[in-house]
């Protein structure tokens, strides 16, 4: 199967047929321009009463062209000066644009792209190891990239264009070409020496990567994500071991962050045993107690880690009062969690429904999260024809007010906005945050850059699929568990540095060292040890940290780094 790989290989064969082709017809153009320029002379020079032979007519629009312009030969009438200047005109253009041109683009170009493609590394070094083979460079693969380096684990990515390959090692990617299709690509790769093979094109693309890496290495890691339903089993026949549904997954996250109106916790992920979530402070005996009481009157070993407003984090001491507008980030066994949801939970209070505004992959995928959860929502979406059935949906335009009132807005406890484009997401936010200040309103992001923009037009929490997808992938690594809290914050372990013996949980020197939030610690199995003021060697296996990519960094320089150096 050569559909995807042969395409950088027939690229630059179309490129010297269009080059070829343009050189004949310029060829063709230029003689023609000599042939009826010299017949032009002919005939000037025959009403002038003079003759010329061929060769005369063809050395004179030579020389003529060419500004040599001897003036052997001149015209005595005003017809034969102006026709001079024209064919000398001609002539200037000729060797000033189109020669410079057709010497750029047949000699200087082709020399750049062959300088380019031999420097382009073929092979990875042999002493590489525990590296990540990343197959193309998408937004999921650069935020993957940005983790990677966090922890030093190798990253490089696999491209079949050379020219793509070039531009990316200027970006200073470590990169390698080759054909994605054969086996003798992996093995120049090190597939044998990886620790995982990731792969985010296209389903197909995929399952040929897949088939072709398990063919070279039965024991390397192979993570590959899917767009289809009906490619996931496709993609385990290929010798796939994860398949990521990027839209399921992102629809699934979006939906576990609308946490209702009723106070009940809503499950994130988890690190072994033990569970984070999310819970609204509003509508609990939570509101008016300070950070202390609240940790103090939970019946369960379940620890509140942190406490969030509109998706950022808020730093508070003991002494500080939570109030309506606050979420607080909980960790604990499931139990713990239900212990929690019973202690806290409002059973007279009605959930109310949410808008999922979107009908399209990742709509829908929130929507059969909310179903399995059998939380009422409606999907409002202007094409009926792309939402189930068996689905709850309200045909229309999610603008229009008079829609999302006949949607329920009113009575919503929250909207999930699902739609690929940021301007369209950023619109809506403002829109609905307009309309009800208090709804609860989770936005999809699609580039990095719009996250700050969806947090100031009012949502609550925005989501990504680089961001979803890269922990995803991390984590199925296993090298550190990451639990993405919102876009920019995360929870993550990190293995117990010496220097952390006997410090304080929530260490004011660490948050001003490094930015990050010392929230708990882990025992060998991964569960939560109970809060203590102190964090005890004897038990502790791993610190759980929460904060920001640059927070992280600054932590594992500081703490990690330099116990090794």
């Amino acid at each position: 199967m050569q559909y995807f790989s042969g395409e950088s290989q027939v690229l630059p064969a179309q490129q010297k047929r269009r080059r070829t082709r343009m050189l004949l017809w310029i060829a063709l153009g230029g003689i023609a321009l000599l042939f009826s320029y010299s017949a032009i002379f002919h005939w000037l020079m025959a009403r002038e009463g003079e003759t010329h032979d061929w060769s005369t007519a063809l050395y004179w629009t030579i020389t003529t062209m060419s500004t040599l312009g001897y003036g052997d030969i001149t015209f005595d009438s005003a017809a034969g000066r102006l026709f001079s200047m024209v064919v000398l005109v001609s002539g200037v253009l000729l060797l000033l644009v189109l020669l410079p041109y057709l010497f750029i683009q047949f000699v200087v170009t082709p020399w750049i792209a062959e300088r380019d493609r031999a420097r382009v590394p073929r092979r990875v070094p042999d002493n590489l190891h525990g590296h990540l083979l990343l197959v193309g460079l998408d937004t999921v693969n650069r935020t993957l990239i940005a983790r990677a380096k966090r922890t030093k684990t190798p990253t490089v990515v696999l491209v079949d264009d050379p020219i793509e390959a070039s531009r990316l090692k200027d970006e200073g990617y470590q990169v390698m070409v080759g054909a994605l299709d054969s086996p003798m690509t992996y093995r120049k790769a090190g597939v044998d020496r990886a620790r995982m093979v990731v792969s985010t094109q296209a389903d197909t693309t995929n399952t040929n990567v897949a088939f072709t890496v398990r063919a070279v290495s039965e024991d390397v890691l192979i993570t590959v994500t899917a767009d289809k339903k009906a490619s996931h089993d496709v993609l385990k026949l290929a010798g796939a071991d994860h398949v990521v549904q990027l839209s399921s997954t992102l629809g699934t996250e979006l939906a576990n962050r609308i946490l209702g109106t009723t106070g009940r916790s809503h499950i994130i992920d988890a690190i072994g045993e033990t569970y984070v979530a999310e819970a609204a402070v509003k509508g609990t005996k939570l509101v008016g107690q300070t950070l202390a009481q609240a940790q103090a009157c939970i019946r369960s070993e379940a620890q509140i880690l942190a406490v969030m407003r509109r998706g950022r984090l808020v730093r508070l001491t003991p002494d500080s009062i939570l109030d309506e507008g606050m979420v607080v980030i909980i960790a604990g066994s499931r139990n713990d969690l239900e212990v929690y949801d019973d202690q806290f939970q409002n059973p007279q209070q009605r959930e109310g429904p949410v808008l999922v505004l979107g009908g399209g992959r990742v709509g829908r995928a929130v929507a059969e999260t909310f179903e399995k959860s059998r939380i009422p929502y409606t999907i409002v979406e202007q094409v009926p024809s792309r939402v189930p059935k068996h689905l709850n949906f309200i045909e229309g335009d999610a603008a229009d007010l008079e829609i999302l009132e006949q949607a329920g807005l009113h009575d919503a406890s929250g909207v999930v906005i699902t739609s690929h484009d940021d301007d369209l997401n950023v619109y809506l936010t403002l829109y609905c945050h307009r309309l009800r200040p208090e709804l609860q309103v989770i936005s999809r992001a699609s580039s990095e850059h719009n996250v700050a923009t969806l947090y100031r037009a009012g949502a609550d929490g925005v989501l990504s699929y680089a961001a979803i997808g890269a922990t995803a992938m991390w984590n199925k690594l296993g090298n550190s568990h990451r639990v993405l809290i919102a876009e920019g914050n995360e929870l993550f372990t990190v293995p117990l540095p010496r220097a952390s013996h006997g410090i304080a949980l929530r260490d004011d020197n660490i948050l001003a060292r490094t930015g990050c939030h010392l929230v708990g610690a882990l025992d060998s199995e991964n569960r939560l040890l109970p809060a203590t003021n102190r964090v005890c060697g004897e038990e502790t296996n791993t610190l759980l940290l929460l904060g920001d990519r640059h927070a992280e960094r600054t932590f594992r320089r500081t703490y990690l780094n330099a116990a090794k150096s």
